[in-house]
């Protein structure tokens, strides 16, 4: 028998402790593992390659405040700017207010979106269908498979911010990975249905021709708004996300404070289980000296069963975190999680890192002390 395979066989020989101690640990790995996505997500990722491109241009004070129609021209007309579409989030109800009935919808120009957004694949056929049609609509045709949607169905939307009820017509399914679950329909549905909302828009989206002159054009626009009675704030798509998340508070805080509270819960539990365990086993530290076990022999046996329990545990964790992360981003309530919420392998690499790091610090100190004792004292002790 190889001294690994002793490790694992003694860490699970009192089955209930072990297993209740794989339990905990996998339990808080789980949370653990849940929030390095969350950050992951929120502050790591980048996006796609072709979102690294485009920029987002709003009102400096806030969302809430709409920007003139004529900010596109100029803005278009800047040295490094491929295309620019006006986008407005519509916010509308699809039949009620059931989560599976939730997705966003945003009106824009079918002429030019698709030169801002040229990550979505939609048929040729189908998008000149949807720009000739002034009340068609560009569906995620993951949407339109939850929904039971098809090319030329009619849907109504129940206006909420907007005191209108678009009638549209499915014209065109686009695909992109990760899906967003998102509607698109022509912005001049709203113009001529809202007189005070003709042209305007929440924010522009604007495609520059390459990724290094995204700074240059940002502050060029910005430059140019500056001091007028609409200012600007330009970022790129990864800035504008957060921004979103800032409105939360201080997420950055929240999500630090739980991995340590996390980390800080296993490291007792487990620390807790391996000293019950090794002071119950002195009078076998005993044996294996006698059998010729080293000093050291003895502290790599205790510290490796440790390690191995808290990897059980991670593993566990890391799984159960990777499935309920996908059911998350798949279910009905999606709306709001970002696109790029998976569990990935450094993640998991990560967590696990922690775990047998847990492992190794619950189990030293204990295991130090009980590889220095000598075969009388071992034989003496009563646990």
């Amino acid at each position: 028998m190889t001294l690994s395979s002793f490790v694992v066989k003694n860490a699970f020989a009192h089955k209930r402790r072990s297993l209740l101690t794989v339990a905990s640990i996998g339990f808080s790995l789980l949370l653990l593992t849940l929030m390095m996505t969350m950050w992951r997500s929120f502050y790591l990722d980048q996006g796609a390659p072709d979102s690294a491109k485009r920029v987002i241009t709003r009102h400096r004070v806030s969302l809430s405040f709409l920007l003139p129609g004529y900010y596109r021209d100029k803005i278009r007309a800047l040295p490094g700017v491929v295309a620019v579409v006006p986008m407005t989030y519509f916010g509308g109800k699809y039949k009620d207010d059931r989560p599976e009935n939730t997705f966003a919808q945003f009106a824009t120009d079918p002429e030019e979106y698709l030169k801002v957004a040229s990550d979505k694949t939609v048929p040729a056929d189908q998008l000149a269908a949807w720009q000739q049609d002034r009340a068609g609509a560009m569906v995620d045709v993951e949407l339109a498979k939850k929904l039971g949607w098809k090319i030329g169905d009619r849907i109504t939307l129940i206006g909420t911010y907007f005191p209108v009820n678009p009638e549209l017509t499915i014209r065109a399914l686009f695909v992109m990975q990760p899906a967003p679950h998102s509607m698109y329909f022509n912005s001049k549905y709203l113009d001529e249905a809202l007189p005070w909302f003709k042209t305007q828009a929440d924010f522009f989206d604007t495609r520059v021709a390459s990724e290094k002159d995204v700074p240059a054009v940002a502050e060029a626009i910005d430059e140019m708004f500056r001091n007028s009675p609409n200012p600007t704030k330009t970022e790129n798509e990864h800035a504008f996300r957060l921004s979103f998340v800032a409105m939360l508070g201080n997420v950055k805080a929240f999500i630090l404070s739980i991995c340590a509270a996390v980390v800080f819960a296993i490291l007792l539990v487990s620390a807790n289980t391996m000293a019950i365990s090794i002071r119950g086993r002195i009078r076998e530290v005993a044996l294996l000296k006698t059998l010729g076990f080293t000093r050291r022999r003895v502290l790599t046996l205790f510290v490796g069963e440790s390690i191995a329990l808290a990897l059980a545990g991670g593993l566990l964790g890391v799984l159960a975190a990777a499935g309920l992360v996908q059911w998350i981003s798949h279910s009905p309530a999606a709306i709001g999680v970002p696109m790029q919420f998976q569990v990935t392998v450094p993640t998991m690499l990560a967590a696990l890192l922690v775990a047998a790091s847990v492992g190794l610090l619950s189990a030293g100190l204990p295991a130090y002390h009980a590889s220095r004792i000598s075969i009388v004292e071992a034989l003496r002790h009563i646990g």
